[in-house]
């Protein structure tokens, strides 16, 4: 009896075929080898049939060289933190493609000498927040108050109100943070309530600096009371005390429809030394820590040692600047999309999917902001509601689709899902239950 093993294609011949060819070009000659070493395997195991190799290789190699895989987000949350929080937009992905190449990132093409690293995105950062003496970018917005307390208060105070101890996501505690730079914490307040009066009676010659931070992650309600920013100003002023301000959330005006949420713009007006904020929150840009203020504060943060180990690279500032100066981002899109344009969205997809015999139904939902943003604003979406147990085979669907469990059902929610992808989210969802 012939041994079936003998008819295994070799490496070097699967290597050479011309539908492997495309494969090799995006990912590289070890990723197909070890492919197909692996469908080779199976079919010595008598799983595949040595005719079955090549397509067996086909099917399992990825789309692209990276791990990470496109998902749809139809949990009604614009800002996911898990799903990478803002989705680029079209202007910020064609930067970001440039940006990968070789780019005059840090050079000055007139002199032929180097340049101010970012100096594009810098500008236009400047230009969206005129009320900023000047601007700077690291890596995200914890690095940016790493750098303020480092460079601020290292060996010296930070005061703030204990209501503003705030935890962020994974676990990390903003205290541990901040006494990491060297600087010793200064607790002022009550959890509910902190007043004027409080941050003086804490201000002294250790101070180095007031921290106001906005707990954008959670709402407290009831008794309770904070000092504006305006105010402890006014109080930082008189003592020569910097006060900074974490914002949080990347707004840099403010947002009609999240009144509650502080911006930039607003907090510098009310006499901020320096601001800190997000980018890829509200702002709808890439991952990195914003800063504000007067010139010469801002100086001594971008000249500190640390600042170097914190720097953005050039594809994060190409993106940065895409976006502020760009269209209107994918979360901005979310977050003003229209209700009944939304619910008509809806009706249509649960038709086509009852038109397959799927059992689905169009129905009213609530989006959130989510990412650490608006806690407590919720924003009138609509769904697709189909039976609970199929949002974890979803998951597996490509691409995958991450929905909302409520109630017993899953809901599409396409508070975040752009109009253009609804196609595929229908089919997604057409092949997981056809399947079944």
């Amino acid at each position: 009896m012939a041994d079936h093993r003998r008819s295994i294609p070799r490496t070097d011949t699967l290597l050479a075929d011309p539908r492997l060819a495309e494969a090799l070009r995006r990912l590289g000659h070890a990723r197909v080898k070890a492919a197909i070493v692996a469908a080779q395997q199976r079919a010595r195991d008598g799983e595949l049939a040595p005719g079955e190799v090549l397509a067996a290789v086909l099917a399992a190699l990825p789309g692209s060289a990276s791990g990470l895989r496109p998902v749809i987000n139809a949990t009604g949350v614009l800002l996911h933190t898990n799903l990478g929080r803002a989705p680029l937009s079209d202007a910020a992905r064609q930067a970001v493609e440039l940006a990968a190449g070789v780019t005059d990132v840090e050079l000055d093409l007139g002199t032929g000498g180097r340049g101010r690293r970012g100096r594009t995105a810098l500008a236009a950062l400047a230009a969206a927040v005129p009320a900023a003496e000047a601007v700077h970018v690291v890596n995200n917005n914890a690095a940016a108050l790493v750098l303020a307390a480092t460079t601020l208060a290292a060996g010296a105070e930070i005061v703030i109100s204990r209501g503003e101890l705030i935890e962020i996501g994974d676990g990390f505690r903003l205290p541990d943070l901040l006494v990491s730079t060297g600087a010793r914490l200064c607790e002022v307040g009550m959890t509910n309530r902190t007043a004027i009066t409080d941050y003086a009676a804490a201000i002294g010659p250790r101070t180095g600096m007031v921290l106001k931070v906005h707990p954008s992650n959670y709402r407290i309600e009831g008794f309770t009371a904070d000092v504006p920013v305006a105010r402890l100003s006014e109080l930082c002023r008189e003592h020569g005390i910097p006060l900074v301000a974490d914002a949080g959330s990347g707004l840099l005006v403010p947002e009609p429809l999240l009144p509650r949420e502080p911006d930039v713009t607003t907090w510098l007006r009310e006499g901020a030394d320096l601001v800190t904020a997000s980018g890829d929150k509200l702002l709808g840009g890439p991952q990195c820590g914003l800063l504000f203020g007067r010139a010469a504060l801002v100086d001594r943060l971008r000249r500190h040692p640390l600042a170097r180990a914190l720097r953005v690279d050039k594809v994060t500032l190409a993106a940065l600047e895409a976006t502020v100066i760009g269209p209107p981002t994918p979360t901005r899109e979310s977050l003003h999309a229209d209700q009944a344009m939304l619910r008509s969205r809806a009706e249509r997809l649960a038709a086509r999917l009852r038109d397959q015999g799927i059992d689905a139904e169009a129905v009213d939902s609530r989006g959130v902001v989510g990412g650490g943003g608006a806690p407590g604003v919720s924003l009138p979406s609509a769904a697709v509601a189909l039976d609970g147990r199929v949002a974890a085979a979803l998951r597996r669907a490509r691409p995958p689709v991450l929905a909302r469990v409520e109630n017993g059902r899953c809901l599409l929610d396409l508070r975040a899902v752009p109009a253009d992808q609804d196609d595929t989210l229908l089919a997604s969802v057409q092949a997981v239950l056809s399947a079944e």
